[in-house]
């Protein structure tokens, strides 16, 4: 019986995930979520005004692939004077026969990874199939993840970009060159949204900069900034004509793009159409028409950093990657 438990650093873990296998992943954890085969209790969130800063524990348990572990995340907003990320996350993955820790690794590629996976995978099943225009509200490391996982499944012809950071649309420019794709840097907001069939939110707005006049019929919106109370992108007008969707419903109105509206009771459950995994799974439909709005809202779950941490080990142990320490 194995008794060793594999070290992945961030460098180890980027040679062992590809976006197409990330994408594969994530769809199969939100049919496992449509099932019922999982287990995720709710995050817990331990809070540092005086830091400004949270932390973050998602544990997970994936019935059939057996896959079972925790994220520890961060998110300290303030850390670039430190010279630090902003998000950094371990991931512990265990044997759920024993308990045993099998791999403790990074988690901050694989959270952006897999954030940027389910918002492709939603996109898949919301937006038109012809959706060639993407609009990038926020020009972070996430936004990256989010184009790369776009343009695995779409055709995309153009990218328009906005970020209140004046220089950051440029830094994003560079960091994506490899993707080969025609990008443009957007004045404000509703000049980066006009001719978008696609728009990804990533900020960390804790006020609408969204408005529903700025989002065309069929547009689809991946709503990724909000994941705290009180964060939120989009106005509730785009959510109340809107057709939505999340990843998971408990943690949405905690912390999700629905969190604020939900809490002022501008908008009720009866807004919500769907959990994702049941639009995958068919119990629920999709989109109906190429004129609908649909929104994604995206709280992050820790299924997804457990399915994908799951498979990094897996490809570290065939391919000898990490260190290995023995902990018992």
């Amino acid at each position: 019986m194995l008794k060793e438990t594999l070290i992945l650093s961030g460098p180890d873990i980027e040679k062992l995930i590809t976006m197409p296998a990330a994408l594969r992943i994530a769809e199969q954890a939100f049919t496992a979520y449509g099932q019922g085969k999982i287990q995720m209790p709710a995050k817990i969130y331990l809070r540092l005004d005086k830091y400004q800063g949270d932390f973050r524990a998602m544990p997970a348990y994936i019935e059939g692939v057996e896959a079972c572990g925790m994220k520890w995340v961060n998110v300290h907003p303030e850390n670039k004077k430190h010279g630090l990320p902003s998000v950094m996350a371990l991931i512990i993955i265990n044997d759920p026969k024993t308990g045993l820790p099998l791999a403790v690794m990074d988690g901050t590629y694989i959270t952006n990874l897999r954030t940027g996976a389910a918002g492709g995978i939603a996109a898949k099943y919301l937006a038109r199939e012809n959706s060639s225009r993407v609009a990038l509200v926020g020009c972070g490391a996430q936004a990256q993840t989010q184009l790369m996982a776009l343009n695995e499944i779409f055709n995309i012809e153009t990218v328009f970009l906005y970020d209140c950071v004046k220089n950051q649309p440029e830094i994003f420019l560079k960091k994506t060159r490899y993707l080969d794709l025609k990008m443009s840097t957007a004045k404000n907001i509703p000049d980066c949204l006009k001719n978008a069939d696609i728009v990804v939110t990533t900020t960390p707005s804790r006020k609408p900069i969204v408005k529903p006049e700025w989002i065309k019929n069929g547009t689809h919106i991946n709503a990724i900034g909000a994941d705290a109370p009180g964060k939120e992108e989009l106005e509730t007008g785009i959510l109340k004509k809107a057709k939505v969707v999340v990843d998971d419903i408990t943690q949405a109105i905690h912390s999700g793009e629905i969190n604020v509206p939900m809490t002022r009771k501008t908008i009720t459950r009866k807004n919500i159409h769907a959990d994702l995994g049941d639009i995958i799974t068919g119990k629920k439909q999709g989109r109906k028409s190429r004129e609908e709005i649909t929104v994604f809202d995206s709280t992050g779950l820790a299924i997804l950093d457990v399915a994908m941490a799951h498979y990094v080990y897996q490809q570290a142990r065939k391919n000898k990657a990490g260190k290995t320490v023995k902990f018992y």
